[in-house]
């Protein structure tokens, strides 16, 4: 069974990863033995940062990676958060939910997407792909459900009348953006 370690600290992201890839042996960033320091993220786009962290952890310990960048962008704040959807509010969701529920408190556009860029490198070869899935919807104007993790309860994707916070994962995956990049990334790997 092929190893891929997977460069995330995100129980979430990881579990919808490895959700995905059961035909994989999967190695978190916690299962590795030796500390490693956190690459600096200082992309200007989901695919840079994907990037960045796919190879730094491929080079580190030189194993096949896979890293997910992601993050939510609203179309009438020009994307943001985007690629500091994380670190949005000090990486603390609830007071990041409070903050765009206030920034769009007198906007009519409410439409926003998830974006996934999914990065696999190969440190024997020096080779990347990349897979990209995006989810359009709108953001509510409170917070609905306890499920996922994130932006899921204030993100409602088009074609459901529920955020992703009140969606079974099995519902969610229907939709996700990230699932559609796993898609792309599984579709390669059995090539």
């Amino acid at each position: 069974m092929k190893k891929i370690l997977i460069a995330t600290t995100n129980p979430g992201k990881l579990k919808e990863l490895k959700d995905h890839l059961k035909e994989f042996e999967i190695l978190s960033l916690s299962d590795i033995d030796s500390v490693i320091e956190e690459p600096i993220e200082d992309g200007k786009t989901f695919a840079d940062n994907s990037l960045i962290k796919a190879k730094y952890y491929a080079e580190k310990t030189e194993l096949l990676t896979l890293a997910d960048d992601s993050g939510l962008c609203i179309n009438a704040l020009d994307g943001r958060p985007g690629v500091f959807s994380s670190r949005y509010a000090d990486g603390d969701y609830e007071k990041a939910h409070q903050k765009l529920f206030q920034e769009l408190a007198d906007k009519d556009d409410r439409s926003a997407y998830f974006q996934s860029v999914i990065t696999l490198y190969d440190p024997e070869n020096n080779k990347y792909e990349q897979f990209e899935g995006k989810c359009q919807g709108k953001i509510l104007k409170e917070s609905r459900g306890t499920g996922g993790f994130g932006y899921d309860p204030i993100f409602m994707p088009s074609g459901l009348e529920k955020s992703f916070g009140e969606c079974s994962p099995e519902e969610k995956y229907k939709y996700d953006h990230r699932k559609k990049a796993i898609d792309k990334l599984v579709n390669c790997l059995e090539k």
